[in-house]
């Protein structure tokens, strides 16, 4: 089923391989993963996540075969949803956020499809929005969580510079705040002082906002361990170029400090 482009969501297809089942939704933005997304499902087969929630892809346009309905069939896929528009990771949430929304979902987990996350911890973000809280952050840096192989230049700015402006713009304590690993509930994205669904953001801006807007409402943000695993050789899987990649990070990052991203902003 195609979904024309409308206010705040891009041009769509939906590839609905069953009906809803769950109360939450893991969405999983993509492009071009190749096996790192089937071995993360396979992952997730293995822990049996897809009896705590549906599992969706959100692919940005993949042309490297790694979106094979047979195979996400077999994976436990739910859905495959298709960006057919403009714009990169905001864009990908942007479209699964307004479908799993649509659909009726209580909360949202969120994951990288690269590997590097343990997609086998779902089920403790879903008991912490049962519990009440709005955002769930996932960290490999407070007890319990696990760095592996993370680049030496990445811990330093994810710790040194990334998590304190993130922290003191939520006004809360957040130590792994790249991660989008994360858990949102209905009440968060929801409600009119967030509204997720903007053109604004295309790229990592949603991220970074929906990082420090929990708290800066009041609403309830909490971290939980996890695992982000980072390959012992080869390329690093990441969509973020080191310079120019990091250079609009910082801009985004320190754009969304100062309000820019805020609703009554723009």
């Amino acid at each position: 089923m195609i979904f024309e482009k409308q206010s705040g969501v891009p041009k769509f297809e939906s590839a609905e391989y069953a009906d809803k089942t769950k109360d939450y939704v893991v969405l999983i933005p993509i492009i071009n993963e190749g096996d790192r997304i089937h071995k993360e499902l396979k992952r997730a087969q293995d822990n049996n996540v897809s009896s705590y929630a549906d599992i969706v892809i959100c692919d940005g346009g993949s042309n490297d075969g790694c979106t094979a309905e047979e195979i996400l069939k077999s994976l436990d896929v739910n859905t495959l949803l298709v960006k057919k528009d403009t714009g990169k990771q905001g864009a990908q949430l942007r479209m699964g956020i307004w479908w799993a929304l649509e659909r009726g979902y209580k909360g949202i987990v969120t994951i990288d499809g690269n590997n590097k996350d343990s997609i086998e911890d779902v089920p403790k973000f879903i008991e912490k929005l049962e519990q009440g809280y709005d955002f769930v952050q996932g960290s490999r840096f407070i007890k319990g969580g696990h760095a592996v192989n993370t680049p030496f230049v990445r811990t330093i700015a994810v710790r040194f510079i990334h998590a304190p402006v993130i922290s003191l713009t939520a006004h809360q304590y957040f130590t792994d705040t790249t991660s989008a690993f994360r858990g949102y509930s209905r009440r968060y994205l929801e409600d009119e002082r967030v509204q997720p669904l903007r053109d604004i953001f295309m790229t990592y801006e949603l991220l970074a906002f929906l990082s420090v807007r929990a708290t800066q409402i009041g609403m309830k943000a909490c971290e939980i361990p996890v695992t982000r695993a980072y390959p012992k050789k080869g390329k690093t899987p990441t969509k973020i170029s080191f310079f120019k990649g990091n250079s609009e990070l910082m801009k985004i990052l320190f754009k969304n400090a100062f309000g820019a991203y805020n609703p009554h902003n723009n």
